[in-house]
């Protein structure tokens, strides 16, 4: 595409955001062809990917047919409508599942084999084997399958939401001389889909066969005295973005309730089904689900790839794994125990996972147990199970103490367990509300309120990522706490603002979305393009997960234009299209795709040599701006805006092994060191942060 001589606002200086999250996803899958990257790992990365792909078919594929349906015209900047879309996520991601499904038949089960990881075919099996699996069937398939053949008396079943099915080809009458021609097995998702052949009658130690390819092989026992054709395996993938109009219910929460169940039976948008089905079964699947050719795509194995995830935690080989690291702590927390004392010497900056999450639960646990303590207030977007966060906030209103937390009900697939989150805390005595009418909260922010002497003293914990201790070791992300009064109140309005009506005024320190970040972020953009302008200086630096808000980007072309030096580093989607001359030439984009999940976001921006550093929840998405409450926090301590500019920024810009650039084409090219020394930077921040 020639974008030469084009001008901000030109839907040619725009990537679509639907193909930028599959280019994202290809760079993921591209991981598990890596070969430095340990063998058992890359298969966790590719069930990563189809878990990614299953996702954006059911939100993002589903919200263009949507608009296709209701021949809405919206489209982003780049002005692609949405049926011509679909038709081009469709041709990538056909592309993409075809490359998973080569990467595990001919690169990673072959390698898992030679490390004596066997996954045995029904070919395989040994007469020991198959006995075993008969016996496994009969014991444990047989009691629970319900096949369903279909006739005037048995329409076609609600097929679940992402669940394995079994399209049957049938010929013969039954006990009641019925012809039934086909049926379904739908596989129970209480079923193991891989199960673990016992040491007694395996060859080695870790030897699996597919819950798919049992049913295969005893699909006859399934149907006594009928003759069975063919048996192929298939999955719908159905719209899962819930519906509810937060300004007409009464509860929001009854009302996520209610629509959690109806999650599971949306419309269809993708089916899968086996490669060998033959072409009359699959359009009839097509018809059965209102589907286009477009939409059903091949397997060449397993239908559902993601289950691959349980394998290995199924498997002891720590040398096929990454080597195990324990997060650092800070000598300030190892040497003091008392959280309020170490913060009020100096703020605390943890970068997680390098850093543990472990002083975040401290905190909140000291909170809750110290008498002097009157206040706990915090939000919630996603906690995770047997949470230590939820157990001190449960804690701590037993005690007496007010707790208030604002919980986020419509956190995308974590609607269910904060449902049962929110009613656990209400029954504990805490008060919990879901934020504000149509804004997500997403914001993360714990304010303790302490008494000392005659003065109320608040402490802070403002983070980049959620409150939950899983993530923590598997997300980089970052936590500040601070005494600082300023920024104290500053939380205390936004805590105001969330749970009762009412303007609570300008906040001093912190940027505040849907309200003054956008603009400050766009000032801040215009800022450094007056300096280059006068000749001087002007440099910005930004980490996030995706960048597609089209004025910022459109600033940034600006200041682009302007000579200001730009290095962004998007994990995800990013709209902004680099190297365009006369518009986007001193913009460089680079994703970094490793062991752990880049989640931080980190402004930067010279500022004429006094540099400024924010810390934030919020991407540079509209989303984020206008339809979220989120904050971003200037790091004030000199120490500690160097400290994150060094391990941040300029250690992710200099990565040259796991870092992947963005050309104006759109295509992502892999950095290589060539004859540099290799620099990765997650691997540098464990060596330098963890113990």
């Amino acid at each position: 595409m020639d974008v030469k001589n084009v001008e901000p606002g030109d839907p040619e200086l725009y990537f679509n955001r639907e193909l930028s999250l599959l280019e994202f996803n290809r760079r993921v899958l591209e991981q598990a062809r890596d070969t430095d990257t340990p063998l058992l790992e890359r298969l966790r990365f590719l069930c990563i990917a189809s878990s990614n792909l299953d996702e954006f078919f059911e939100i993002r594929v589903a919200g263009l047919k949507q608009q296709v349906a209701f021949a809405a015209a919206q489209s982003g900047p780049d002005q692609i409508p949405p049926a011509l879309q679909l038709r081009a996520i469709s041709e990538s991601a056909h592309a993409l599942v075809e490359e998973q499904y080569r990467v595990l038949n001919d690169e990673l089960l072959p390698l898992l084999e030679n490390q004596s990881i066997q996954f045995h075919r029904r070919s395989q099996w040994n007469a020991k084997q198959a006995s075993w699996v008969r016996r496994y069937f009969n014991r444990e398939l047989m009691p629970v399958l319900s096949p369903i053949g279909l006739d005037p008396s048995h329409p076609f079943p609600r097929i679940l939401n992402k669940s394995l099915n079994f399209l049957v080809s049938l010929e013969g009458k039954d006990a009641f001389g019925r012809n039934s021609v086909v049926a379904i097995v739908q596989a129970p998702r209480a079923l193991p889909r891989i199960i673990n052949i016992p040491e007694s009658h395996a060859s080695g130690p870790h030897e699996f066969v597919f819950l798919s390819s049992i049913i295969h092989a005893h699909v006859d026992d399934i149907f006594p005295g009928m003759r069975v054709n063919g048996c192929y395996q298939f999955r719908v993938t159905r719209n899962s973005d819930l519906f509810v109009d937060d300004e007409e219910v009464e509860d929001l929460l009854q009302a996520l309730e209610g629509e959690l169940h109806q999650r599971r039976f949306g419309d269809a948008v993708r089916l899968e089904v086996a490669s060998e089905c033959p072409e009359e079964m699959r359009t009839r699947l097509m018809h059965e689900f209102n589907l286009l050719e477009q939409d059903v795509y091949s397997c060449s194995g397993p239908v559902n790839l993601t289950r691959l995830m349980a394998v290995p935690d199924m498997v002891d080989r720590p040398d096929l794994k990454y080597p195990p690291f324990q997060p650092g702590r800070l000598l300030r927390l190892t040497r003091n125990s008392d959280m309020f004392e170490v913060i009020r010497r100096g703020d605390v900056l943890l970068h997680h996972p390098f850093q543990s999450f472990t002083p975040i639960t401290d905190f909140l646990f000291q909170a809750a147990r110290d008498p002097d303590v009157v206040v706990i207030k915090q939000t919630l977007y996603r906690t995770g199970p047997d949470s230590a966060i939820v157990k001190a906030l449960l804690e701590a209103a037993s005690r007496g103490k007010e707790v208030t937390v604002v919980i986020e009900l419509k956190a995308r697939f974590d609607e269910k367990a904060n449902i049962d989150l929110a009613t656990r805390l209400q029954e504990a005595g805490a008060h919990v509300v879901y934020g504000i009418v149509g804004h997500k909260t997403h914001a993360k922010l714990i304010l303790v309120v302490r008494r000392e002497g005659k003065q109320l003293r608040r402490y802070v914990h403002l983070g980049t990522g959620n409150y939950h201790a899983d993530t923590a070791r598997l997300y980089t992300d970052y936590g500040l706490f601070t005494s600082d009064s300023t920024i104290g109140v500053d939380v205390q309005k936004v805590f105001h603002q969330l749970t009762a009506p009412g303007r609570t005024g300008k906040l001093k320190k912190l940027l505040h979305s849907p309200f003054t970040m956008h603009r400050t972020v766009i000032e801040l953009i215009n800022r450094e393009a007056e300096f280059a302008r006068a000749g001087k200086q002007a440099r910005i630096m930004v980490k996030m997960n995706s960048l597609s808000e089209v004025q910022t980007i459109d600033a940034l072309y600006a200041a682009s234009m302007a000579g200001v030096r730009i290095d962004l580093i998007i994990r995800g989607v990013c709209a902004l299209r680099p190297g365009v001359e006369g518009v986007s030439e001193n913009i460089r984009v680079r994703s970094i795709v490793g062991r752990f999940l880049e989640h931080e976001r980190v402004y930067s921006f010279h500022n004429d040599g006094t540099q400024e550093v924010y810390l934030s929840s919020a991407d540079w998405m509209g989303r984020n701006l206008f339809s979220r409450v989120e904050v971003a926090f200037l790091i004030e301590d000199k120490r500690l805006r160097q400290r994150i500019v060094k391990e941040c920024l300029n250690n992710y810009v200099a990565d040259n092994t796991h870092a992947w650039l963005l050309r104006s084409d759109g295509s992502y090219v892999r950095s290589s060191p060539g004859s540099s020394r290799p620099r990765n930077a997650q691997q540098r921040l464990l060596d330098a942060l963890a113990d």
